[in-house]
This record gives C-alpha cells, sequence and structure tokens, in this order.
C-alpha cells in the first residue's frame, strides 16, 4: 500500500493501529458492559466480513475487531453507524454526533466500564449499567481524555480505583435498636468481610462511621432488619487513579455518600473543567494528570460547580497524592 494513512485520524475514530502495515483494530463501546443481541449481531458480521473472525475484549470491556484492512474501513463504519444507532442513541440516549463522517467521533472518552452491579451480584448497593448509559449520555463523545469504571460495591471487582474516576457503590447503614437481638452477627461480618466498623457495646451496636466504608455486610446477614440500607443508592467517588509503567496510583477519594443527582451534575462539569487547564485545546492528557496539572483547589471548584450536594454527601477537604516509587538501589537476585 503507497497511500499515506492518517493514524492519529483513525485513532480518534477509535481505530488502533496493528504491527501489520494497514491493519488496524476497531474498539466498539459497550458502557456499562451490557449490549443487546442485535449488536453482537453487527460486530459477528464486522468480524467476519472485514476481520479474520475473531473478536478481542478489551481490558476496558470494548469489543475489539482485529486486521481490519484500511481500505475496509469506510465500509466498516457503515456498520459501526448501525451499532451507534442501537447503543449510544437508543440504550444511552446520546444526542445526534455532530459533524459525523461515519463511525466514531471521538476516542477521549474512554468506555465506561462496569461490574455486574445489582443486577445480578448479591453484594451489589447499585445497579451498574444504567449508571454507566446515564454517564455516557453526559460524556460522550469528547476529545478530552477521561476514564470512569463504576463498581457495584467497596470490594471493587472492576478496579475502579485505578481510573481518572472510580465510583463505588455505597450505603449508610441504618440501625434500629428496637428490632435488635444483638446476636452479633453483623459485627462477625464486618469483623470478617470488611474494616470492622461494629462493635457491641452495653447490649446494642455501635457504628464508627470512620471505620465504615459502606459496604453494607452488616445488612446482608441481620436476621431481624435491625441493620438496614439506606433509602437511596450513595456513591464514594475516587480521582486520580491510573495504571501506568512509570507513576502508577491509587485514587484518593473525594466524594463520601452522594446520591445519583449529585453525582450526574458533577460529571456535566468535566467538559467544562476540562476546556478551562487546556485552554479550548483538546490534547492527548489522561484525565489524572489534567487534575495534577489543574490542582485540587481548581479541580474541586469547577467540579462542583453548581452540584446539589445531598445532606449526607462528603468532600475532601484536600488531597495529597502518592505515586509508585522507584529506587536504584534495589538488589534483585537474578535464579
Amino acid at each position: 500500500m503507497n497511500k499515506d494513512i492518517n493514524v492519529d485520524e483513525l485513532r480518534s475514530n477509535c481505530y488502533r493501529q496493528s504491527k501489520i502495515p494497514g491493519e488496524f483494530m476497531l474498539q466498539l463501546r459497550a458502557p456499562g458492559a451490557v449490549i443487546s443481541t442485535k449488536c453482537v449481531d453487527i460486530v459477528k458480521e464486522i468480524a467476519e466480513k472485514y476481520g479474520d473472525g475473531e473478536l478481542h475484549i478489551g481490558p476496558r470491556q470494548t469489543l475489539n475487531v482485529p486486521k481490519i484492512k484500511y481500505e475496509n474501513i469506510d465500509k466498516v463504519n457503515e456498520l459501526v453507524d448501525e451499532y451507534i444507532k442501537l447503543i449510544e442513541f437508543g440504550e444511552c440516549g446520546v444526542k445526534e454526533l455532530k459533524e459525523n463522517k461515519g463511525g466514531y467521533p471521538a476516542i477521549g472518552v474512554r468506555n465506561i466500564t462496569a461490574c455486574m452491579g445489582g443486577d445480578s451480584c448479591v453484594k451489589a448497593n447499585i445497579k451498574t449499567a444504567g449508571l454507566a448509559k446515564k454517564i455516557e449520555k453526559i460524556l460522550y463523545p469528547s476529545d478530552y481524555n477521561i476514564k470512569v469504571n463504576i463498581t457495584g460495591c467497596p470490594n471493587d471487582c472492576i478496579k475502579a480505583s485505578l481510573s481518572d474516576f472510580g465510583i463505588f457503590g455505597v450505603t449508610l447503614p441504618q440501625y434500629n435498636y428496637e428490632r435488635c437481638v444483638v446476636c452479633g452477627g453483623c459485627v462477625r461480618a464486618c469483623e470478617k468481610q470488611s474494616t470492622g466498623a461494629l462493635k457491641e457495646v452495653n447490649g446494642r451496636i455501635e457504628i464508627s462511621r470512620d471505620l465504615c466504608i459502606g459496604c453494607g455486610a452488616c445488612t446482608d446477614v441481620c436476621p431481624t432488619r435491625a441493620f438496614t440500607r439506606f433509602k437511596k443508592p450513595l456513591y464514594r467517588v475516587s480521582i486520580g487513579g491510573r495504571t501506568s509503567k512509570k507513576d502508577p496510583r491509587l485514587g484518593k477519594i473525594f466524594l463520601e455518600y452522594v446520591d445519583e443527582e449529585a453525582l450526574l451534575a458533577m460529571f456535566n462539569n468535566w467538559k467544562i473543567f476540562s476546556r478551562k487547564v487546556l485552554g479550548d485545546t483538546p490534547i492527548y492528557l489522561h484525565g489524572g494528570h489534567l487534575m495534577d496539572r489543574a490542582g485540587y483547589k481548581m479541580f474541586k471548584e469547577l467540579m462542583l460547580k453548581d452540584v446539589p450536594l445531598n445532606k449526607e454527601a462528603k468532600v475532601a477537604e484536600r488531597l495529597n497524592w502518592a505515586p509508585q516509587e522507584y529506587k536504584a538501589n534495589i538488589n534483585v537476585k537474578h535464579v
């Protein structure tokens, strides 16, 4: 193939360059990791007609079709448009994609990942797939880079703590002393499964709110429903987490016990924050690095602008990052 290929432009359309010249891998979005079988049929058709019949499920839950030839990309994009109609317009309610020349218009917002959540998991405090689609509607499309992971409980099966924004489904356990028979089941469950935030004192259970992480383990085992979950879903939000060979780090807790209204209002401010920090010029900079560039004070001010925080919500006053440190004086024995 003699024709020059604009790899950066194709990358922005969700095509990743292969090691083989003229071949690309298409990344199809699947917000919340739930798609209809109609969408699966489209992916199957793309893989069989224009790939090699194989499908790679990416680490961000994208459906990846490898070995697509450059000369077939326009034909592939016709099928991608059908996929977009079903997923982005139909399931997520994304508005019309302006100036779309076919296929995906942007890659900045990475696929929003989620564990199975409350639709299937007994431990989950929230329904993750539905929330992912609501956030997709707010964020996509955009050239400003961001990764969002949603986990149904603090167990964090989806590794939300390693993402720009990690969303954890949590609860504020409600204790009714009149229903409590002080069987100790909640205390044992918290000690074994969680942080040991409960203890029996003078015939009743006391909760250390400083230790409680809102997992809801106590509510799962209480035989008399003395412990129950909060009346509505609540969320913990961590920020600035990332995987990296150079400076990986766990995210730090930004918000505690926010409700869905506040959570979605916060995400409405992401593009405003990104434009402000980058001067209306999108560059390929991960969300966590963008937060570092702005500083926590500016981040908090812009991301919480006009956000209606519920009375249970807590906001971190300040954050101290702790990136992975590498030292040259480590002795490694080779076997």
